[in-house]
C-alpha cells in the first residue's frame, strides 16, 4: 500500500511527504496515525519540520501541526522550506547557535507573551516566540527560534561583535549596543509566517543592519 503520509528525519528536524491525492481530512487522520505510532521514537525532541509532496495553505499547515501536537510529544520549533540550500543555510546557523549556546549561554524554553521581559547578563537562545509588547534584554547576544515579534536589545555591555538571530525577525524595536536599528520604509508589522525566513543583525559601519543568514554571511560573523 502506498505510503500516505511518510517521515523522514534530518539533523535537527523532520521531513513529511504528504500524499497530494487524498483529501485533507484523510490526510490529518493519517497524519495522526504517523505520528502516534512514532511517538515512542521521538518522543519530546524538540524540531524543525518540513512538509513536500503536497502543496498547502497557511491554515491547512497550521492545521497539520495540531494534529502533530496532539498525537505526539514533539515540539515543533518552526516550520522550514524543502529547499536543500536554504535548510542547509538553516543547519549551519543552528550549529553556530548551539556552540554559543555551550559557552555560557542561557536557554530559555518558551515564547514570551503578556508583556514578559527575559534580561540576562549571558546570551540567550529563546525556544519559541518573542510576541509584540515583550522583551528581550542582553548583554551578549541574543537568538530566537522562532519568531522576534517585539523588542530585543542586545550588546549592553558595548563590547564589539555582538548579533540578533531570529528565524522570524519583525522587531517592533532592535538595538545592539548603542545603535539602534531603523527601518527602511513602513515599520515592521508582526505576522506569524509558516515558513521562515532566518534573519541576522549585526553592526556594520555604526548602523545595525539586517540580513537573510546564507553560508557566505555566516563566515564572516565573529560568533
Amino acid at each position: 500500500m502506498k505510503n500516505l503520509v511518510l517521515i523522514k528525519s534530518f539533523q535537527n528536524g523532520l521531513s513529511v511527504y504528504l500524499d497530494e491525492t487524498i483529501s485533507f481530512a484523510e490526510l490529518l487522520e493519517e497524519v495522526a496515525v504517523k505520528f502516534k505510532e512514532s511517538s515512542h521514537f521521538f518522543k519530546n525532541a524538540e524540531l524543525a519540520l518540513s512538509f513536500d509532496g503536497r502543496k498547502l495553505s497557511d491554515a491547512e499547515e497550521r492545521m497539520i501541526l495540531d494534529t502533530i501536537n496532539l498525537n505526539s510529544q514533539i515540539k515543533i520549533i518552526c516550520l522550514i522550506s524543502n529547499d536543500s540550500d536554504k535548510n542547509k543555510n538553516y543547519l549551519h546557523a543552528l550549529k553556530k547557535i548551539e556552540q554559543s549556546g555551550t559557552n555560557g549561554g542561557q536557554l530559555y524554553k518558551s515564547s514570551l507573551k503578556d508583556g514578559q521581559i527575559l534580561e540576562t547578563d549571558n546570551t540567550v537562545i529563546v525556544l519559541g516566540d518573542v510576541y509584540p509588547g515583550c522583551s528581550i534584554i542582553s548583554q551578549k547576544d541574543i537568538i530566537v527560534l522562532g519568531g522576534l515579534y517585539g523588542e530585543a536589545l542586545a550588546g549592553i555591555d558595548r563590547e564589539d561583535g555582538h548579533f540578533v538571530v531570529a528565524l522570524e525577525m519583525s522587531p517592533e524595536k532592535l538595538k545592539i549596543g548603542e545603535y539602534r536599528y531603523k527601518h527602511e520604509g513602513r515599520p515592521f508589522k508582526w505576522s506569524i509566517k509558516s515558513k521562515i525566513q532566518p534573519k541576522i543583525a549585526y553592526v556594520l559601519d555604526g548602523r545595525v543592519v539586517i540580513e537573510p543568514i546564507n553560508k557566505e554571511l555566516l563566515s564572516h560573523i565573529p560568533f
